[in-house]
């Protein structure tokens, strides 16, 4: 995953935010956190969706039995860095992100797998719930 992740990650610098494959046509961002354990910058790319003024990521690892490390440095450290592609370019912020609660996760992961089954069908596959992580600019 690493390798592929860096891949889309050059891609994503080097075409000002547009990437091709899987992520064509996608609301992409480079998310930075900080390793729970090492405390180095780690980049995950990811879709994003808009909800007002600020940006929610699924931390689905593809229906995967565990949670993604990006989450798990989150929840240590919940001050980031994002950097969205946008219309025109990308767009940079630092932001802090919030898991949200399950009465606000399971209304807006419903609609998100409406408009991208992939989501539903990795919630299918897993027991655990994938959470919803609102990046709100600071």
């Amino acid at each position: 995953m690493p390798n592929w992740n860096d891949n889309i990650i050059a891609e994503f610098h080097d075409n000002n935010g547009v990437v091709g494959g899987p992520f064509a046509g996608a609301h992409l961002l480079l998310l930075t956190t900080t390793g729970a354990k090492s405390g180095e910058e780690r980049v995950s790319p990811m879709m994003y969706f808009q909800d007002d003024d600020d940006r929610i990521v699924v931390a689905s690892k593809g229906g995967a039995p565990t949670h993604p490390a990006w989450y798990h440095n989150l929840l240590a450290n919940p001050e980031v860095h994002v950097a969205a592609s946008i219309v025109g370019g990308v767009e940079e912020y630092d932001a802090t992100a919030t898991p949200l609660p399950e009465e606000e996760r399971a209304p807006r992961y419903a609609q998100i797998a409406i408009t991208n089954p992939g989501f539903g069908e990795y919630q299918k596959k897993t027991d655990r719930l994938i959470p919803l992580v609102r990046l709100t600019r600071k």
